[in-house]
């Protein structure tokens, strides 16, 4: 018998299934985005059991006739493409015809619909990929697509879903990201028989992006090389150490593209550290022939033609709006910008004023009127600068408190003396070897997070109670993330409790971490958990211990009294597993030996 042989027709419908329907939420998805594709401006969107037992979408769109809704299940039956010349300008949601069959091939599937001139609806059932049958229905105008018992017949992939509540969130999540394709659309969506979301049609794109960001939102419209970009972006204090936060939209088409969302970070300059990105949406329109939107099984991802020029044309529009100068070399800010946020030393220049663009932040550029530097800015001159009066004082306090807490684990610190701070960013060193710089914030997160480690290994992270909770909006996935990893969050010193379905309260925050933003905190600790996948908090807590740590620790511009200093250098030398690196691999020190310091200077 030969080896090779053509799959049957239904086997070959659930294999491809696999690429189209993941979850419920992909149901959710597709069904979505063939109700926009047909002009629905209502759409209600009823599941049950997180999508497994029951997903129901009805749209009030066009409907399809009898011999239109027979074909649409049918693999590769579309309406929005005729010829290959099409897919190079594809201006629809959907256009692969794959959707309906695919979902029909791993449930019980039923849908019914009606056009507006027509006072007889079309009804097809299918069972799990089984030849459709056809019926005369009586029905509204519009389309309603019921699937029930999702993967009924693939026991296999059935046990793959997650619980109720993180494939509801899922859910919810693309029910936001459909809303914000269309602000006109009146979306409703019932979980288990209860309302739970319903987005109401908003005056413009700019009302319904606050869906997402709540406050402080600077709303941005501007045209770079053919590129026009709508975008409305929170404050740099909100950013998140992941791009969950940001929501991206090519031509209507939401899509993940990492490329994009470091774009948009990179036009907040300086003030935005590697790695974050701020909360917003920001809505991109261009030329459909320069996008590919054929490259992702699930459709989510695009390719552009011109792909370096179309980030840095977003970059340069969402950077003229927002006041900062990524591109345009350095800017100088209001006289009161640095000397709000950092005490100036006494020889500090004083420049002009001289920017007249939106600045509603204080971006600037990445260097300030007043010579004060940034936290991310190289290549100033460094001077020494010693702290005075009020500072010193405080500085010294908190030295001595650091002092006492770090000399109980310290081994070797009578090797190494403080000598001065650095303009606010490095510690100057003397040991028996030679001398050495040392990043006052890489050291203290590098010291945060190996005592943070040690308390969580030991089940006992001290908690600094709030005097009043915070609270804290959430999303529908960071409210499953709280709910079914609760026990792992408050473990790790954050204690946070639901407040319905999107706010959350926070009680508590880990006392060593006391000067950190506790909604930052919480933000990140759920960043990290939902990135660790499969894989369970556990194997990503050291990630998000750094992170926390990072909050936590001395910040560049930070005043140190040379007790705070030398506090800093004895808790180095009492980590056990010091690689000379913070938690997220930068440099902590920079040595030079008196060897190689007498060879430089001709001794």
């Amino acid at each position: 018998m030969p080896r090779i042989r053509i799959l049957d027709p239904a086997l070959a419908d659930q294999i491809a299934a696999g690429e189209v329907v993941e979850r419920p939420a992909s149901i959710v998805k597709e069904l979505l985005e063939n109700a926009l594709d047909a002009g629905a401006r209502a759409i209600t969107v009823e599941v049950r059991e997180g999508g497994s037992a029951l997903v129901r979408v009805s749209d009030d769109g066009c409907g399809m006739e009898r011999e239109d809704a027979a074909l649409a299940v049918l693999r590769h039956a579309t309406s929005k493409i005729y010829r290959a010349a099409d897919l190079e300008r594809i201006a629809t949601l959907g256009f692969r015809g794959e959707a309906l069959p695919s979902i029909a091939s791993v449930s019980r599937f039923r849908l019914t619909t009606r056009t507006r001139d027509n006072p007889e609806g079309t009804e097809v059932s299918i069972e799990g990929g089984s030849a459709p049958v056809l019926a005369p229905a009586g029905c509204a105008v519009g389309t309603t697509i019921e699937v029930r018992e999702l993967f009924y017949n693939m026991p296999a992939r059935k046990k793959f879903l997650k619980g109720t509540t993180s494939e509801s969130a899922q859910i919810t999540e693309v029910c936001l990201r459909a809303a914000l394709i269309d602000e006109g659309l009146r979306l409703t969506l019932i979980r288990d028989g209860r309302r739970v979301r319903e987005f109401l049609p908003a005056a413009d794109w700019a009302e319904r992006a606050r869906l997402v960001v709540e406050s402080k939102a600077v709303r941005i419209e501007g045209e770079q090389r053919g590129v026009e970009v709508r975008a409305l972006l929170g404050a740099p204090e909100d950013a998140r150490s992941g791009a969950a936060g940001l929501h991206v939209f090519v031509n209507g088409r939401p899509v993940r593209d990492r490329n994009l969302a470091r774009s948009v970070a990179f036009a907040y300059g300086s003030v935005m550290p590697p790695g974050r990105f701020p909360t917003g949406v920001v809505y991109l329109a261009l030329d459909p022939a320069e996008v590919d939107v054929n490259v992702h099984p699930q459709k989510a991802e695009v390719r552009f033609q011109r792909g370096r020029e179309i980030h840095e044309a977003v970059t340069k529009a969402l950077a003229k709006g927002l006041g900062t100068s990524a591109w345009a070399g350095p800017l100088s800010r209001a006289p009161s910008f640095w000397s709000e946020r950092l005490p100036l030393g006494p020889t500090a220049e004083r420049a002009p004023l001289s920017y007249s663009e939106p600045d509603p932040w204080g971006l600037g550029g990445a260097e300030s009127s007043e010579g004060a530097p940034s936290a991310n800015q190289p290549g100033l001159p460094y001077t020494l600068e010693e702290p005075t009066g009020n500072e010193l004082r405080d500085a010294g306090a908190r030295g001595q408190e650091r002092s006492s807490e770090l000399l109980l684990h310290a081994r070797s610190a009578s090797s190494q003396r403080a000598l001065a701070q650095v303009k606010r960013l490095y510690i100057v060193v003397e040991s028996e070897h030679g001398i050495a710089l040392v990043d006052q914030h890489a050291a203290d997160e590098r010291i945060q997070y190996d005592r943070l480690r040690r308390q969580f290994a030991a089940r006992s992270v001290p908690l600094q109670r709030l005097l009043l909770p915070e609270r804290v909006l959430l999303s529908a996935r960071e409210a499953a993330l709280i709910e079914a990893h609760g026990e792992e969050i408050a473990r790790a010193g954050v204690e946070v409790a639901l407040l319905g379905q999107d706010a959350a309260a926070i009680h508590a925050v880990p006392a060593l971490l006391r000067r950190a933003t506790p909604e930052r905190l919480l933000r990140d600790l759920l960043d990290e958990l939902s990135r660790a996948g499969e894989r369970g908090f556990g194997d990503a807590i050291d990630t998000a211990l750094a992170t926390m740590a990072c909050h936590g620790a001395i910040r560049a511009g930070d005043a140190l009294a040379l007790a705070e200093c030398q506090a800093l250098l004895d808790g180095l030398a009492a980590i056990s597993e010091f690689g000379g690196h913070c938690p997220h691999g930068r440099p902590i020190l920079l040595e030079l030996s008196f060897q190689e310091l007498a060879r430089k200077v001709g001794r």
